[in-house]
C-alpha cells in the first residue's frame, strides 16, 4: 500500500492510526480553537497524528435558511489562524472547482464530499494543486466503484490519495456500513479513513435538517478498526446540543479519549497479525 505523507507524518502502509477531527463546520475561532486544541492534547497523550477537520461552507444542506459556515475567504482566514496555533495540518471540504487552488495554500488535504465524489472536474482541479486528496465514497456507490474515482485521480498525476468510508444508503433515510467496503477499497493500494460521525446520519430525518444516531458511533468505529482501517474521521464537539450544523451525529468531546484507547487497542491486533 502507497503511504500518504501529510504534514510531518505518513498515512497507510503499516502505520499507527490516524485521526481527523474536529467540529463540521467553523463556528466561532474560539470554540474551533479550544475543540482543535483539546483533540491535539489528546491525540498527544496517546500518540496518534492529528488533522483538524472543519467546513468553511456545508454546501449541501437539506434547508435554503440552513447554517452553512463563514464562507470561503473567512474559513481560508479562520483555518490559517488554527492550522497556525495548534501546529496541525488541515483538512476541509470543496464544493467548486474554483475553491481549489486558494483553499489549498492553507488545507493540507482537501476533501471531496460524498455527493460529489464523481465529479471528474472537482477531482482534477483538487489533484492538480499538488495537495492530499481525500475523497468520500458517495451513499450511492458500491466500493469497488471508487476504483473509478482512483483512475481518475492517477490520470491528473496525483499519487496523494485518501479514500474515505461513510455509509451507504439503505431505504429512505437511512445508512448502513458494509465492513467489506474497507478491505475492498484498501485493494487499491491506497490508505482508507472510516468516517464514524456520517455513517450514523439519518439525511433529512427531521423534515428541514438531518438527524442522527451518535450512540452507534463507537460501535461503528471499533467494529472498522477490527477489519482494517488506517485512520478515523470523527466530527467532533464539546456541546452537539448547541452544534450548528450536524450536531445528533457528533461525539461529545469528553468521550473522544476513550474511544480512541480502544480503537488504539484493537489497531494495534491487527497491525501484528497483517
Amino acid at each position: 500500500m502507497s503511504k500518504v505523507k501529510v504534514g510531518n507524518f505518513e498515512i497507510g502502509g503499516n502505520g499507527p492510526l490516524v485521526l481527523l477531527a474536529g467540529p463540521c463546520a467553523l463556528e466561532s475561532l474560539d470554540r474551533c480553537l479550544y475543540i482543535g486544541r483539546t483533540i491535539k492534547e489528546i491525540c498527544g497523550r496517546l500518540g496518534i497524528p492529528y488533522v483538524f477537520k472543519a467546513s468553511f461552507d456545508k454546501a449541501n444542506r437539506s434547508s435554503f435558511h440552513s447554517f452553512r459556515g463563514p464562507g470561503m475567504e473567512k474559513g481560508i482566514e479562520m483555518l490559517r489562524k488554527i492550522k497556525e496555533e495548534l501546529q496541525v495540518p488541515i483538512v476541509t471540504d470543496i464544493h467548486e472547482t474554483y475553491q481549489a487552488a486558494p483553499v489549498a495554500e492553507v488545507a493540507d488535504i482537501l476533501q471531496i464530499p460524498a455527493f460529489l465524489c464523481r465529479q471528474t472536474d472537482l477531482l482534477y482541479a483538487a489533484a492538480k494543486t499538488g495537495r492530499v486528496v481525500n475523497v468520500k465514497k458517495g451513499q450511492f456507490l458500491s466500493p469497488s466503484d471508487m476504483r473509478n474515482v482512483v483512475d481518475k485521480l492517477h490520470e491528473s498525476g496525483n499519487e496523494g490519495i485518501l479514500l474515505t468510508e461513510r455509509g451507504a444508503s439503505f431505504g429512505y433515510n437511512n445508512l448502513v456500513v458494509d465492513m467489506r467496503s474497507f478491505p475492498i477499497m484498501r485493494s487499491f493500494g491506497y490508505p482508507v479513513i472510516f468516517d464514524g460521525t456520517h455513517s450514523v446520519q439519518i439525511p433529512g430525518g427531521a423534515g428541514t435538517k438531518s438527524s442522527g444516531n451518535r450512540e452507534y458511533v463507537e460501535p461503528l468505529v471499533r467494529a472498522a478498526v477490527g477489519v482494517g482501517v488506517d485512520g478515523l474521521f470523527l466530527e467532533v464537539h464539546d456541546n452537539p446540543e448547541e452544534a450548528l450544523s450536524d450536531g445528533p451525529n457528533m461525539l461529545y468531546l469528553d468521550k473522544l479519549e476513550d474511544l480512541l484507547k480502544d480503537a488504539l487497542a484493537i489497531h494495534e491486533i491487527v497491525r501484528c497479525k497483517a
